[in-house]
C-alpha cells in the first residue's frame, strides 16, 4: 500500500500534503486538483495561500480561523475528490507558449558542456531540446520561473559545480532532466544553453508570469541576429 498522499505539519500555520516523490503528471495532477478543490470548499475562508510543487501543496492557513487538526480533517475529506489526470492540469489552462531561443555562443556558454556530456555535438542538442513539447509544472525559485516537464534524457546534465552569480533573464537552462528559463537576472546554477529576448515577467501585468502551471512550452531556435534585432525592438 502506498504511503502517499500524506498530510505533515509543515510550521505553526502551515500544511504540506504529499502526493509521491517523483517528477510525474499524474502526481502533479492530483497536486492542482487539490487546489481546486481547495478553492471550491469552504476551507477558502481559512486559507491565506496555497503554494503548489512537482510533487506537493503546502497550505498556509489562519490558526484563528481553523486549528491544525481541524484543517488536517477537513483536508484530509477533500483529497478523496482528487484525480491525477492530465486534463485536471490542462483545466488550469489550454495557452501554448513558442519562446524564441538564441542557441550557443555567448547566450548559451553551457551548451558545448551539455553536448559533451551526452556525447552528442552542439547542433543535436538544440535539435533534441527544441523539438519536444513541454509542460509547466510549477513556477519556483524566482518569480515566474517556469520548471517544465518532458525533457528528452538524453540531453540531461547535473547543474554547475559553482552556481553562478549573475544569469541573465531569458536565459534558457538545464538541471539534471529539467530545463527552465530565468524571467529575472538571478544567480543559478543551470548549464545555460541559450537565451530568449521575449519578457517572461512584468509584476505590472495579470498574471506577472507569462508562463503559468498547465501550460505547454515549445522552443524555436533564431539566430544570433534575430536575437539582437528583437531586443532592439522591445
Amino acid at each position: 500500500m502506498s504511503e502517499y498522499p500524506r498530510i505533515l505539519p509543515a510550521n505553526d500555520s502551515s500544511i504540506l500534503i504529499e502526493f509521491g516523490d517523483s517528477i510525474d503528471y499524474s502526481i502533479n495532477a492530483r497536486v492542482y486538483s487539490l487546489q481546486s478543490e481547495i478553492e471550491r470548499s469552504n476551507l477558502v475562508d481559512a486559507v491565506i495561500e496555497t503554494i503548489p510543487s512537482y510533487r506537493s501543496l503546502l497550505i498556509e492557513y489562519d490558526v484563528a480561523v481553523l486549528t491544525y487538526a481541524e484543517i488536517r480533517d477537513r483536508v484530509d475529506a477533500l483529497i478523496g475528490k482528487t484525480v491525477a489526470s492530465s486534463n485536471q492540469i490542462g483545466d488550469l489552462g489550454t495557452e501554448s507558449h513558442r519562446i524564441p531561443v538564441a542557441y550557443g555562443g555567448q547566450f548559451g556558454p553551457d551548451l558545448e558542456t551539455v553536448a559533451e556530456h551526452a556525447g552528442i555535438d552542439a547542433e543535436e542538442v538544440v535539435a533534441i531540446h527544441s523539438g519536444t513539447d513541454y509542460h509547466v509544472f510549477m513556477l519556483g525559485f524566482a518569480p515566474g520561473f517556469p520548471y517544465l516537464g518532458g525533457m528528452d534524457e538524453r540531453i540531461a546534465c547535473p547543474r554547475l559545480a559553482t552556481p553562478r552569480t549573475r544569469v541573465p533573464a531569458g536565459s534558457v537552462g538545464i538541471a539534471e532532466s529539467q530545463t527552465g528559463v530565468y524571467p529575472n537576472e538571478s544567480p543559478g546554477g543551470w548549464q545555460l544553453i541559450g537565451r530568449t529576448p521575449i519578457a517572461l515577467f512584468d509584476v505590472n501585468a495579470e498574471p506577472p508570469a507569462a508562463m503559468l502551471p498547465g501550460t505547454q512550452v515549445n522552443f524555436v531556435p533564431i539566430s544570433h541576429e534575430e536575437y539582437e534585432a528583437r531586443v532592439r525592438a522591445e
